[in-house]
C-alpha cells in the first residue's frame, strides 16, 4: 500500500479545516439570529408590562421611563437564552455592551437589530441573498437567490460557497433547467417555471399526454400520437399473474390479487368470477356455491351413532349427542361420579321442598 505524502496530508488537513470553518460560520450566524429573534420577543413581551387600568396619565409618564430603561433591557437579556445554550449565553455576555449601545443610542436610526448586531457589528451574518466572508450575492441576486428555484449554500451567513441546491423539478448550476418529467412552462435567461409532465410522459414539451417526447413504461403511443395506458390484463399473458390470482389494471402498470377461496382460477373478485369451482363447490347460475354433501341420497356417515355435518367445501362425520369418539368409534359419553350424584341429591331435596310448600 502506497504511503500518503506529507504534502497530501497537509492539503487534506487544510480542506478539512476550511469545511469546519464554514460550518462554524453558519453556526455563529444561527446563534446570532436566535439571540436577536428572542430579543425581539422580549421587547414585545415587556411592552406595557405591569400596566393597564388605573391612572392613565401616571401610567404614561411611568411607562415612558420604563420603555427605554436599563431595567427593561436587563429583563429582556435575561430571557434571551436557555440556560443550557452555551453559545447563546456566551454571545450575549461577550457583547452586552453592544446591546446597551443599540438600546440607548442606535435603535431609533437602526431599528433592525439583526442587521445592526449580526451583520454590521459582529459580522457573523450577511444580508438575505448573500453568503461568505465578503457577503457576495448568491446566484440570481439578493431578491431571488438561485432564481427562486433553490437554496443558496450559506445564504444570510458568512459561511457556505453559494452553490445552489435546486428545488424538486429543477436542475443546473443556476436552477434554470427542468428535470426529466418536467417541462419549461415559462423560461428565459433569468427565470424558469417548470411544470410536471402528464403521468404518461418520460419527457415532454407540454402538459398533456399528446405532448410527450417519450412514453413511460406501461404506456404506449396510440394513433393520435398520445401516450395511453397499456392494459396488461387484456393481454393473453398467463405469466402476468399466478394461476390462483386475477389481474387488476392500473395506470401505467398492473397488480395481482388472490382468487376467492371457492374458485379454481378466476377472472376477477368473488365467487361469480371463477374459471371453475374448487372441490366441494359447484356452479349454480354462474356462482360457485357450496355442495351440501349431507343432503345427498347416498349416506356419507354410515358408522353407528354418527351424523353428517356440512361445512364450506366439505363435511364432517361427528358422533350424535350423548356419544363421543374413542378409537374411531362412537361410544356412550362417560358419566363422572359428580354427575352420577346430582340426581340423588335432587331426589333427596324434593321431599323437603314439598314440606316447605
Amino acid at each position: 500500500m502506497r504511503s500518503v505524502g506529507p504534502s497530501l496530508l497537509f492539503l487534506l488537513a487544510v480542506i478539512s479545516h476550511i469545511g469546519h470553518a464554514k460550518r462554524d460560520l453558519k453556526v455563529a450566524c444561527s446563534t446570532c439570529r436566535q439571540v436577536t429573534d428572542n430579543f425581539k420577543k422580549g421587547v414585545e413581551r415587556t411592552a406595557k408590562q405591569n400596566f393597564g387600568g388605573g391612572n392613565t396619565a401616571w401610567e404614561e409618564r411611568t411607562l415612558s421611563k420604563y420603555e427605554t430603561s436599563e431595567i427593561r433591557l436587563t429583563e429582556i437579556l435575561e430571557a434571551v437564552c436557555d440556560s443550557s445554550s452555551f453559545e447563546c449565553n456566551r454571545m450575549v455576555e461577550e457583547h452586552e455592551d453592544l446591546f446597551e449601545t443599540w438600546w440607548f443610542k442606535r435603535q431609533t436610526k437602526n431599528p433592525d437589530l439583526h442587521k445592526w448586531f449580526c451583520v454590521e457589528s459582529l459580522k457573523v451574518c450577511c444580508p438575505k441573498g448573500a453568503f461568505g466572508p465578503d457577503c457576495n450575492d448568491c446566484v440570481g441576486g439578493l431578491d431571488r437567490p438561485c432564481h427562486g428555484n433553490g437554496a443558496c449554500d450559506g445564504d444570510g451567513t458568512r459561511g457556505g460557497d453559494g452553490h445552489c441546491s435546486c428545488n424538486h423539478g429543477y436542475e443546473g448550476e443556476f436552477c434554470l433547467e427542468c428535470i426529466d418529467g418536467y417541462f419549461g412552462k415559462v423560461k428565459n435567461d433569468t427565470f424558469a417555471l417548470c411544470a410536471e409532465c402528464h403521468a404518461s410522459c418520460q419527457s415532454c414539451s407540454g402538459e398533456t399526454n399528446q405532448d410527450c417526447d417519450e412514453c413511460k413504461a406501461g404506456w404506449e403511443e396510440d394513433e393520435q400520437d398520445a401516450c395511453v395506458d397499456v392494459n396488461e390484463c387484456s393481454r393473453d399473458d398467463p405469466a402476468s399473474c399466478g394461476e390462483e390470482e386475477y389481474c387488476i389494471n392500473n395506470e401505467g402498470s398492473f397488480s395481482c390479487k388472490g382468487c376467492d377461496g371457492v374458485c379454481s382460477g378466476c377472472t376477477g373478485a368473488g365467487p361469480d368470477a371463477c374459471r371453475s369451482c374448487s372441490t366441494g363447490y359447484h356452479d349454480v347460475e354462474g356462482t360457485c356455491t357450496d355442495i351440501d354433501e349431507c343432503s345427498e341420497e347416498a349416506a356419507l356417515c354410515t358408522a353407528a351413532h354418527q351424523e353428517c355435518v356440512n361445512t364450506p367445501g366439505s363435511h364432517l362425520c361427528l358422533c350424535v349427542r350423548g356419544y363421543e369418539e374413542r378409537d374411531g368409534e362412537c361410544v356412550p359419553t362417560a358419566v363422572s361420579e359428580e354427575e352420577k350424584e346430582e340426581p340423588e341429591s335432587a331426589e333427596t331435596e324434593s321431599p323437603q321442598a314439598h314440606e316447605d310448600l
